[in-house]
C-alpha cells in the first residue's frame, strides 16, 4: 500500500466539500442519518458519489473516540467489514496528523490533514476529514 497523496490545511467545517471503533476494533454500528442532521447537500454528494460506476461505496464516520459509522453505502462497509475499515480509516487520519503535528511541532497549530489518498494494486481509498466528520470513498482506479 502507499499513499498517493496528503495534503493538510485548516478545517472547513462541512463534509459535503469532500466531492471538490465499540466492536473490537472500537467502531460502534450505524446510527441513523436523522439523528445528525444531514444537509440536502450532503444528500446530493452523497448520491452522486454511490452512483458514479467506479465507487464500491462511502462511509460517513463522526470523529470521537471512537469513531462511529453515521451511514455507509456499499457491500464492502456491510456488517464487521465496514466497522473494521471505520477503525482503520480512523486511525489512518489520527497517524498521519500526529506525524505532521510532530514534524512541524508548534507551526501545525490549526493545519489539519484535509485529504488523503490511498491506492493499492486494487482499490483507491480517498479520506476527506473536517472537524466533525470522516468522509470515506473506496473505488476502484481505472
Amino acid at each position: 500500500m502507499s499513499v498517493i497523496g496528503v495534503s493538510s490545511q485548516a478545517t472547513s467545517g462541512n463534509p459535503a466539500n469532500a466531492a471538490s471503533s465499540s466492536q473490537s476494533n472500537g467502531v460502534p454500528s450505524s446510527t441513523s442519518s436523522a439523528s445528525v442532521g444531514v444537509t440536502p447537500e450532503l444528500e446530493q454528494t452523497l448520491a452522486l458519489l454511490s452512483s458514479h460506476r467506479s465507487v464500491l461505496g462511502y462511509m460517513l464516520l463522526s470523529r470521537g473516540h471512537p469513531a462511529s459509522i453515521i451511514r455507509h453505502s456499499g457491500g464492502v462497509f456491510d456488517g464487521e467489514h465496514g466497522k473494521k475499515y471505520a477503525g482503520v480509516i480512523a486511525r489512518i487520519v489520527e497517524t498521519v496528523q500526529a506525524g505532521l503535528e510532530e514534524i512541524n511541532g508548534v507551526e501545525s497549530e490549526g493545519d489539519d490533514v484535509k485529504f488523503l489518498r490511498v491506492r493499492t494494486k486494487r482499490h483507491e481509498l480517498m479520506i476527506s476529514p473536517d472537524g466533525r466528520y470522516l468522509l470515506a470513498v473506496l473505488h476502484e482506479p481505472s
